[in-house]
């Protein structure tokens, strides 16, 4: 059924504190979903991140991000005061995500909710402890030991724990008890939080559209945890690591860093590691966007060590194999494959026999000197359309940057004569809404017509990425019915 919806962050929304939550803010965004007559809502990974405050770079595949925790709610719930949120200095520009202030002042708070919140007379939590405990006993331990160790890398860590010696294990879990079980509290809140949330936008016809990194970070629970599952020495340094190879975009290509999967001892368990991932996140979300699809076809290895991606080379991975198994445990997943980028032959070959729609970006079609795939012409129903990404530029930042030549390409596809730019952003949108994908998804910057100040990530830089947020106001009910009018017109029911 042919339907749309709109891709916004979860730290993007206007929430009071500094960032994003699933608080007031959030179920207003749903209703306005609703109003819009949408039927989904995509969002970024939801997980604990690290350096760099990538989404992408995550502390756990399994655990949720602290700072979506609602404090309005702790308040009602008398685990913290409105005074004490107050106090706390998050940034003065609600325009921007400050993640230094974030991370100084949200823990204490935290910890001030877990000191106050007799968690141990709670029978729910004990249940989500207990079910969850395949990843949440090791996260915990983890992210204790971490902050034990004052952030630092668990490479860094003495051996006997950094290489999970039983002595090294038994001592920490004792010593560090109390920080265990607060980083336990800290994920049922999420967990309880989220799971409200999710429930209030499906039971308002919403579906949350999910998104999860093919890798995990190098610093993470899950590489501490599970060093057989990658390519690590027996000290656990990497011995390859992900990226991609050099193009036009990039002369040195893109060095990732991530750990590379031990693709081998994965298809020896039956992909069980794997298939937890998977299920997981089908409780989290509704429909799973795939990151980097390509890497299950053949992934790109670097030695690790290398300062570029130059010297690095094509392995093959694991193919339809994977595929069949999750779906022999799993049965039919709604998974959207994110199959941007140089795609080969056996990649779409792959993309075809797993039959998940792939991806199509409006801002790669138009190239004046050659035919696109992602040109709305070429498109067959099973796929995704997007104006743009969370990686690209807005569509009017996007439009006013490429190439004359270029530009006046895509206003012939839009039998545009140029005279309105102002408006240009809601002529990529009828583009994507009218073409004959099944689902369409337009950033809420596009909708917004915003320029690139609106743009949330630009790829291998750090330092002011993953910050745009939403203002208050800056959805209005006029916006809503415009969003309607034109989702009907195109039949996305």
């Amino acid at each position: 059924m042919r339907a749309s919806g709109i891709l916004l962050p979860v730290a993007s929304l206007p929430s009071k504190y500094g960032i994003g939550a699933f608080s007031k803010s959030a179920y207003k965004f749903i209703d306005q979903l609703r109003m819009a007559g949408q039927k989904y809502w995509q969002i970024l990974p939801i997980g604990p991140t690290g350096f760099g405050d990538s989404p992408y770079q995550l502390f756990s595949t399994f655990a949720g991000n602290p700072y979506f925790i609602d404090l309005e709610k702790l308040t009602e719930e008398g685990l913290l005061t409105t005074e004490e949120c107050e106090e706390c200095d998050f940034g003065d520009d609600p325009r921007y995500i400050d993640y230094g202030k974030l991370y100084k002042y949200r823990f204490a708070l935290l910890r001030k909710a877990y000191q106050r919140s007799n968690i141990d007379k709670n029978i729910k939590f004990y249940e989500f402890a207990s079910e969850n405990a395949y990843w949440l006993d090791d996260y915990a331990l983890y992210m204790a030991i971490k902050d034990h160790f004052g952030g630092k890398s668990f490479i860094e860590w003495e051996e006997d724990i950094r290489l999970r010696k039983p002595e090294g294990l038994k001592k920490y879990k004792e010593k560090l008890k109390d920080d265990i079980e607060y980083h336990k509290f800290i994920q049922f809140l999420f967990s309880s939080q989220w799971s409200s949330l999710k429930t209030y936008a499906n039971n308002n016809g919403i579906k949350i559209i999910g998104d999860i990194p093919i890798y995990v970070a190098f610093d993470s629970a899950d590489t501490w945890a599970n060093p057989e599952l990658f390519q690590l020495d027996e000290d656990c340094n990497p011995i390859a690591v992900a990226g991609c190879p050099p193009d036009a975009f990039a002369p040195t290509g893109q060095l990732w860093g991530n750990p590379l999967y031990n693709w081998g001892y994965h298809k020896k368990t039956g992909y069980e590691w794997w298939i937890k991932r998977i299920a997981y996140s089908f409780k989290l979300y509704d429909v799973v966007r795939i990151d980097h699809f390509k890497g299950f076809d053949e992934y790109y290895s670097i030695p690790f060590g290398e300062k570029t991606a130059v010297n690095g080379h094509w392995e093959k991975g694991p193919g339809y194999d994977f595929f069949e198994a999750l779906e022999r445990q799993l049965g039919k997943l709604n998974i959207i494959a994110e199959d941007l980028g140089f795609i080969t032959e056996s990649t779409r070959k792959l993309l075809e026999k797993t039959r998940y729609p792939g991806m199509k970006v409006l801002e790669f079609a138009f190239d004046s000197r050659e035919e696109s795939d992602y040109l709305p012409h070429n498109y067959d129903r099973n796929c995704v359309v997007y104006t743009g990404t969370h990686d690209n530029d807005t569509i009017k930042g996007w439009f006013s940057s490429i190439p004359q030549e270029d530009r006046n390409y895509a206003l012939r596809y839009l039998n545009n004569d140029g005279k309105n730019p102002d408006n240009i952003h809601w002529d990529f949108i009828r583009l994507a809404m009218q073409s004959v994908a099944d689902i369409c998804i337009i950033p809420i910057q596009d909708y917004l017509g915003l320029g690139s100040e609106g743009r949330i990530n630009i790829p291998s830089t750090v330092g002011s990425n993953w910050r745009w947020r939403l203002l208050e106001g800056e959805i209005t009910d006029e916006l809503l019915m415009k969003i309607k009018e034109i989702t009907l017109l195109y039949g996305r029911r």
